[in-house]
């Protein structure tokens, strides 16, 4: 569970560094249609996650995943390492 604590503050971080606020509304909010973001952009806040949380995304889950929350939620389902 402290890993968990940890990842979502890290993650938190990288949302906030890109403009996304991950409290009220917006972690709901679609990526492209809601927060206007360009497509080059969401590559590079997965790259920031992943290298940030040292984890790999399967980019066929990574697909479905459209709003912060989704995310979020990718990351906390891949198993850590002790």
């Amino acid at each position: 569970m402290n890993q968990h604590y940890s990842m979502l503050k890290k993650a938190a971080g990288v949302f906030h560094s890109y403009g996304i606020d991950l409290t009220g509304p917006r972690k709901n909010a679609h990526l492209i249609l809601q927060l206007d973001m360009h497509p080059v952009f969401i590559n590079g806040l997965i790259f920031e996650l992943e290298y940030q949380l040292q984890v790999i995304i399967q980019e066929e889950k990574l697909r479905n995943a459209s709003t912060p929350r989704e995310i979020i939620e990718l990351l906390l389902q891949i198993p850590q390492d002790n």
